[in-house]
């Protein structure tokens, strides 16, 4: 969509607008992306999302610290609002077979290596078995399970924070009878520092 003001650019829950009066900017799932800041700090605007995380999403997409949103190629945007919108869903990085630390590299010539390479491949597919570098990344998948599909953001996060409170009210658990009062439920004194307490313990609250 081309206007006389600037250009728009839209796409599955991203847009991208440009204005000669203001700095662009980059919209995903309707949270705004100011395009000098840096990406590992952007990603914070996301409820759910911290520093620690965010520093993993970024990892995850190969952006390096220093990237800001304007350096970001349109393939990477979509592949990060893809991601955001469905963590659970998404695709787990490849884990690729390292090196053991007692590994000494061979001496023998690169022909002979090769040629044992394609003998083992070949009985390998003749029994029908996986190469030793592929269950190792199973066990590894096992073992290790990529903990940002169980991410939650936004509106999500939202909705079990309001639930758990409710979950705490119904009960009658001290937590949730200090939720109902409006005051501090982690101990915290309540004789000077409770303003803030007063202000965000009450029925909305979304955490």
């Amino acid at each position: 969509m081309r206007a006389s003001s600037g250009l728009a650019v839209m796409t599955v829950g991203i847009r991208r607008v440009t204005r000669s009066s203001r700095p662009s900017m980059v919209y995903v799932l309707g949270t705004n992306l100011p395009d000098r800041h840096l990406v590992k700090f952007a990603l914070t605007s996301f409820y759910g999302i911290g520093n620690y995380t965010a520093e993993r999403i970024c990892a995850r997409f190969g952006l390096h610290r220093t990237c800001r949103v304007r350096d970001m190629s349109a393939m990477q945007v979509t592949a990060l609002a893809s991601f955001l919108s469905s963590p659970k869903d998404s695709l787990s990085p490849p884990r690729y077979p390292t090196a053991t630390p007692d590994f000494i590299p061979s001496t023998r010539p690169h022909a002979d290596l090769v040629t044992e390479f394609r003998a083992a491949r070949a009985k390998r597919e003749a029994e029908n078995k996986k190469p030793e570098f592929v269950l190792r990344r199973f066990r590894d998948a096992r073992v290790q399970p990529d903990k940002l599909k169980d991410l939650k953001i936004e509106a999500e996060l939202k909705t079990i924070v309001r639930e758990n409170i409710a979950h705490q009210k119904m009960i009658g658990s001290y937590v949730g009878r200090r939720h109902a009062m409006a005051l501090p439920v982690r101990g915290q004194t309540t004789q000077n520092n409770a303003k803030t307490a007063k202000k965000l313990n009450r029925v909305s609250r979304w955490g």
